[in-house]
């Protein structure tokens, strides 16, 4: 049975569930991997899947290069850089605070659309939904207590990578967005080019670190790899190369929109499973500060009355 078949609600429930449970795979992953060795496993083993994928439904990549620049700027931006990101954060946060950081995703999308798309133009509610956010952020941070604050570069970085996903979308729209390349090209061709980008960043960082690290994909000395190498690639398959084939689905059968909207569910499902599994804690300004970050996002994403 071909993917096509399923529903996309069921794929748009199948999205929410996938990367809000990335976070957790990531904090296992951290047990015996380092930040970019997680990135560079999770794209290269997402993309193999979506290359078989592409062989067996007969789907064909882009070939020109036109195409393959862009595809490596927002593989950049789609894959390297908040991958990498998202699993540094994690070495600071929690998770679920890693989860919540994702949440601004939407919110950098409508700026950097304001920016790079005239035909983008701010209305009343959308700059309203972005003032929230901030504030939003502004409460998950608590600047006023000297105790008991998430850490400012950990969450920092994770706001970081959810802004890169804003960057990216908008990038692909007005790049290479007037035009469906078919089948998984596209997701496909973003991992090949992201895949590549990390095995280069992977071989500097273990060139910089090879004093303590035998080989680029050494695990750390005294860990246990078994269940962080298979969360990573768990993380991989099922949240980089079977998601990425879903959400495109899901955006050519119910539109951008909707599409979005599954990055509100997001940090509900990261939380739920660093609470659950974790045993991982928020205080009650970071849960009412991740309730603004998400109603704000809803509200600049909400297609205007015409």
């Amino acid at each position: 049975m071909t993917t096509q078949r399923v529903p996309w609600q069921a794929k748009f429930l199948a999205l929410a569930v996938i990367w809000g449970s990335s976070f957790l795979f990531m904090m296992v992953g951290l047990r015996a991997l380092e930040p970019v060795q997680i990135s560079t496993l999770r794209v290269l083993s997402g993309g193999m899947v979506l290359l078989a994928l592409s062989v067996a439904t007969g789907t064909r990549l882009p070939r020109e290069r036109s195409t393959w620049g862009h595809l490596m700027v927002s593989g950049f931006l789609l894959s390297t850089l908040p991958f990498t990101l998202f699993a540094y954060g994690e070495t600071r946060v929690s998770s679920a605070l890693a989860g919540i950081g994702n949440a601004v995703t939407p919110i950098a999308t409508l700026l950097a659309a304001m920016v790079f798309l005239p035909s983008d133009r701010p209305t009343r509610r959308k700059v309203t939904g972005v003032l929230l956010g901030l504030l939003g952020v502004v409460i998950i941070l608590q600047p006023w207590r000297d105790l008991g604050r998430p850490d400012l570069v950990g969450f920092g970085a994770t706001l970081l990578a959810g802004t890169s996903y804003g960057l990216g979308w908008v990038y692909n729209r007005r790049t290479i967005g007037g035009r469906d390349l078919g089948g998984l090209a596209q997701p496909t061709a973003q991992l090949v080019a992201a895949g590549g980008q990390l095995v280069v960043v992977l071989l500097g960082w273990w060139l910089v670190n090879r004093s303590s690290v035998a080989l680029p994909w050494s695990v750390r000395p005294g860990s246990a790899p078994l269940w962080p190498v298979l969360a990573v690639l768990a993380l991989g398959v099922l949240g980089t190369g079977v998601a990425f084939a879903f959400q495109f689905d899901v955006v050519r059968a119910a539109g951008p929109t909707v599409g979005a909207t599954v990055t509100y569910l997001i940090p509900i499902v990261a939380v739920l499973l660093g609470v659950v599994v974790l045993g991982e804690r928020l205080s009650w300004p970071q849960f009412v500060g991740a309730g603004i970050v998400i109603g704000s996002a809803a509200l600049t994403q909400r297609p205007s009355k015409r």
